[in-house]
């Protein structure tokens, strides 16, 4: 399960952001092709959280739709799996978003 190594890694650069100070909240952007299971990232967050400044705190996870375009037509297409096809077709796609991981917001408090 790599969510806990993710979570791990979260929790560190919180820390070295605010120090010792207690957090009350962690929003993080995930991608839908992050390859990141919400379910395990939320019990790997309230694992790895005790016995830290972070003990207290709620993890909210914010979801990026996967979104590419289309390499022969320039349509934009709107990914549920790290796969997919266009309209027209072709497979050949140039992905644009959904891969984030990312510490969005820190409620310090």
């Amino acid at each position: 399960m790599h969510e806990i190594g993710l979570v791990e890694e979260v929790i560190e650069i919180v820390r070295q952001r605010t120090g010792d100070a207690p957090i009350r909240r962690v929003v993080l952007e995930v991608g839908a092709l992050a390859a990141v299971l919400p379910d395990a990232m939320r019990f790997a967050f309230e694992v790895c959280r005790e016995g830290t400044p972070l003990a207290g705190a709620i993890l909210d996870l914010v979801e990026t739709p996967g979104l590419a375009r289309c390499r022969a037509c320039g349509a934009e297409v709107r990914l549920d799996r790290p796969f997919g096809r266009c309209t027209c077709g072709n497979a050949d796609l140039d992905w644009m978003s959904g891969e984030e991981l990312r510490i969005r917001e820190v409620e310090v408090g």
